[in-house]
């Protein structure tokens, strides 16, 4: 690593910019890239969304002729196959970069290491996986679903400090306050998919919409489970255009589920229990669906924990005590007969959010 300096200074910028990147780069990584020319920077650019320019591609545009004899700072191992663009290896050779830095190795196990080993034939040094961990996290969504085929998912609650996501009479808007609703609508840009259960629908009869207006190329999947089809026609999920996909029993009753396919929605037959929600992930990482927001309800909060099929928790507490055994508890179904057995939150973090706070971690 003679003559790099300080490698992390740059890769910082790298990730800074790939964080730019998080609304529209679905289903495709978030990526930033450096180039750097007698330590000083002459070229940076970020994937900003699929089927547009990868990050390497736009600094090395922007450094121009500099690029020759210079070293890129890149988050994540430069792709070495031809998707929506070409090969950003192919590029790099002809740019005369003659160092790469790269946070990560590429985790699609089809590519894996290979556009490293491309660059090095061309004679490039390689510097790799100086942040593996940092870009890890970065590109949750997308090492979930390149890996497995399936999408990330996380479990959003918002409760009391004893847990209950509604009052013993039923009510729940709002327990917690406007900023960490708003968090919610972030969240809801960054994701791919929303899943609510019927319960949900039929209590508060969501929208379950963006509405910052932020990823307009991509609409928000909204997904119901409705085992028996319960979906009133008159639902307010229907005033919206985008999709909603309705996962139901296997068979389901087929004249019902043609009233919903007259309202737009598309029926989603699966076998109930875990191999249903197995399949339902299945299905949606083939729309290249990389990340799944569970927003509600505690029925569904408790059939993909108990499936272990919950990636991350990101729980929004409110500074209130509800109390009551009638009063609804975030997660439903039987719960975890030992504490052995029970899942267990790491890498655990708290930020306040007005009175409120978000307790986020990974299983």
């Amino acid at each position: 690593m003679s003559g790099l300096g300080d490698p992390r200074r740059w890769l910082d910028l790298a990730f800074a910019l790939a964080e730019r990147g998080r609304i529209g780069t679905s289903p495709n990584p978030m990526v930033g890239a450096i180039v750097v020319s007698a330590g000083r920077l002459v070229g940076q650019g970020w994937h900003r969304r699929a089927g547009e320019p990868h990050a390497e591609i736009v600094a090395l545009e922007e450094a121009g002729a500099q690029a020759r004899e210079a070293t890129l700072y890149v988050t994540l191992e430069p792709c070495c196959h031809t998707g929506r663009t070409p090969p950003c290896v192919e590029s790099i050779i002809a740019a005369g970069i003659r160092r790469v830095v790269a946070a990560a190795t590429d985790a699609n196990p089809r590519m894996s290491g290979e556009g490293f080993r491309k660059l090095e034939a061309a004679g490039i040094e390689i510097v790799r996986d100086l942040d593996a961990p940092r870009e890890a996290l970065l590109n949750e969504r997308f090492r979930r679903w390149v890996t497995s085929r399936r999408p990330f998912v996380s479990l959003k609650l918002a409760a009391s400090l004893d847990g209950k996501v509604a009052t013993s009479a039923g009510e729940s808007k709002w327990i917690t306050g406007t900023g960490a609703r708003g968090r919610v609508q972030f969240l809801r840009e960054v994701y791919d998919a929303v899943a609510v259960g019927i319960g949900t629908i039929l209590e508060d009869d969501p929208f379950l919409t963006r509405r910052l207006g932020w990823k307009k190329e991509r609409p928000l999947l909204r997904v119901v489970f409705d085992r028996t089809l319960r979906l009133p026609l008159h639902a307010r999920i229907f005033q919206d255009p985008s999709p909603v996909l309705v996962v139901t029993m296997d068979p389901p009753d087929w004249q019902l589920a043609e009233h919903l396919r007259r309202k737009g929605a598309e029926v989603l037959p699966v076998p109930g229990g875990e191999t249903g929600v197995r399949l339902l992930l299945e299905e949606l990482g083939k729309r290249e669906v990389t990340g799944l927001l569970l927003e509600g309800g505690p029925t569904l909060a408790a059939s993909f924990l108990s499936a272990g099929l919950v990636d991350r928790w990101i729980g929004f507490l409110a500074p209130i005590v509800l109390g009551g055994e009638r009063a609804r508890s975030a997660i439903g179904g039987v719960g975890f007969e030992s504490l052995a057995g029970a899942p267990r939150l790491r890498e655990s973090r708290v930020e306040a959010i007005g009175s409120d706070w978000m307790l986020t971690g990974v299983f």
